[in-house]
């Protein structure tokens, strides 16, 4: 008698945090793992912070979030693609900089011209989170570090997955508080604003 997918998925679900375990199950066939990636790839929140899984995401940037990064000299993985397209999985993002920052870090004592500074953070970070939003068609759960641009602001606007929206960029000024206004009239499934740890104020753009 064969065991239907889905009682496959809720068994290995449950064992979501189980890393360790998920791992080895991971490897007995092609079945269990096509069931078991999208379960541990779905949050990988609290992983951010490891430079090899911002490694990994960096892979999916398309031409043109890449080409962003071109002034900045960054440098990518030399790695060929993966098996999975992992971004797609992904329902929660969370806080990116201590990843990219250690992952720039990384990179700067590998090859001097790489340099670390919050420019070049902060543009890894804009082409990350519009690779989230154009492929992660789960995504619910989305952290905002920074007052996002322009490609952000309109991607956001039109996205039909995220329920919650946290924005902790420090500052609230009246063109953030307005494009954040907007996000909330167009998106239609939106639910949740969380404004907490910011002040009013001029910030960054």
């Amino acid at each position: 008698m064969m065991i239907p997918y889905e009682c496959f998925f809720k068994i290995f679900n449950y064992f979501r945090n189980d890393y360790k375990n998920l791992f080895s199950c991971l490897l007995v066939n092609r079945q269990w793992c096509r069931i078991i990636v999208p379960i541990l790839w779905s949050e990988p929140s609290r992983d951010f912070s490891d430079p090899r899984l911002i490694k990994i995401y960096l892979l999916a940037l398309n031409v043109e979030e890449r080409a962003r990064l071109t002034p900045f000299k960054i440098i990518f993985p030399n790695y060929p693609r993966p098996l999975f397209d992992y971004s797609t999985f992904t329902t929660h993002v969370g806080d990116l900089y201590d990843g990219i920052k250690y992952w720039l870090d990384e990179r700067r004592e590998k090859d001097n011209y790489c340099t670390q500074d919050d420019e070049s953070a902060n543009a890894v970070y804009d082409s990350l989170v519009t690779m989230f939003l154009r492929t992660s068609k789960k995504l619910k759960y989305l952290t905002l570090n920074r007052a996002f641009n322009k490609i952000i602001f309109e991607d956001l606007c039109i996205n039909t997955t995220i329920t919650c929206l946290n924005f902790r960029s420090g500052y609230l000024d009246s063109k953030v508080i307005q494009r954040l206004n907007d996000i909330f009239i167009k998106n239609t499934t939106l639910s949740f604003l969380n404004l907490s740890h910011n002040q009013l104020g001029t910030g960054e753009e």
